[in-house]
């Protein structure tokens, strides 16, 4: 039976801000963090000149850097992999979210085979540091086609391995009844013929596949609705407009959000975190041990928003805290199935 910790629950130092505007220091995100009395670890891959500040700031808030991520091109960042993962072991990560550019460094779309021969590689590499790498669902990857997941994941486990990758449905969600969006990597033609489920009230969905194969080891929590309202507040330097990959968790103030903000529209994404906490709960096999609130200020998601989003990021984390106890509630009282 799972206990109340054996999930943690932490925050990323880039939740870690009210608004773009004021980014605090990696010494002020740290004690934010531990404050906020609702965070187990803060999730950090600092740059080589914060290290030190970052190591300096966790001893003193006795608040354990337990997560990392960074974002690679094939072909050009094998290297730095293996800095960022030699990193986290100094710091005492145990899992290190891995971003894997949709384009290769020569400019070609990664393939699946591509992408499980680095999966391999990054496992030893992080095996031998006892920092667990884990792929992740996110756009501008080569996963947002999310069908990949699946295919790449049984090429990882046909060579003996296996396959963790990070969840972080905010990606799914919002492309639900989004026609630009899912016509990204052609995902559409797959959503059409039926082979792809995005909604999760729909039987085979894909969030279901993911955490029912029990591939989810660390997850991101960021609310999102279905056609996410873009970003209209914040642009690229090419002049276009947020993607728009995070919608308030609570309500906004009037003029902190640039659309009608309502609560019954975040039922799909908490459909799915029930769903993976409820799994957590009731599966000995599940392999899920960290969630950071990822709640941000990136132009694609809240930057320009007058709401803080960290105030968001602690107020998901209470009601992750909140499911978490009822999922192992229910669990409890589960009848045990005969053998």
């Amino acid at each position: 039976m799972k206990l109340l910790q054996d999930l943690q629950i932490g925050c990323t130092a880039g939740g870690a801000t009210h608004h773009d505007t004021d980014i605090p220091d990696i010494a002020t995100k740290v004690r934010m963090v531990k404050d906020a009395g609702v965070f187990d670890y803060i999730d950090r891959s600092p740059p080589d000149e914060e290290f030190r500040a970052l190591l300096k700031a966790s001893e003193q808030c006795d608040l354990p850097v337990a997560s990392s991520g960074w974002f690679y091109t094939l072909g050009r960042d094998e290297a730095l992999f293996e800095r960022n993962i030699h990193k986290a072991r100094l710091l005492g990560s145990l899992v290190h979210n891995v971003q894997l550019l949709t384009h290769h460094a020569d400019g070609h779309v990664v393939s699946n085979q591509e992408v499980a021969d680095f999966y391999c590689l990054a496992h030893e590499i992080g095996m031998r540091h006892g920092v667990l790498p884990c792929f992740e669902v996110h756009v501008n990857m080569w996963s947002e086609h999310f069908g990949r997941v699946a295919q790449v994941a049984a090429l990882v486990q046909a060579r003996g391995l296996p396959f963790h990758m990070t969840l972080d449905h905010s990606h799914v969600i919002f492309k639900i009844d989004n026609p630009k969006e899912q016509a990204v990597q052609d995902m559409k033609t797959d959503i059409d013929a039926g082979r792809l489920v995005l909604d999760p009230s729909q039987q085979g969905h894909v969030c279901d596949l993911w955490i029912q194969s029990n591939w989810v080891r660390l997850a991101h929590a960021r609310a999102a609705v279905p056609a996410n309202p873009v970003n209209t507040w914040a642009r690229h330097p090419d002049g276009s407009d947020g993607r728009g990959i995070q919608y308030p968790f609570v309500q906004p103030g009037p003029g902190e959000y640039l659309a009608a903000w309502e609560a019954e529209r975040l039922e799909p994404w908490k459909q799915v975190m029930r769903a993976l906490l409820r799994h957590h709960a009731a599966d000995p096999a599940s392999a899920i041990r960290h969630i950071s609130c990822e709640h941000i200020v990136a132009v694609d998601y809240g930057a320009g928003h007058k709401y803080s989003t960290f105030d968001n990021n602690v107020a998901c984390a209470r009601w992750l805290r909140e499911t978490w106890v009822q999922a192992l509630a229910e669990s409890a009282q589960a009848p045990v199935a005969a053998h």
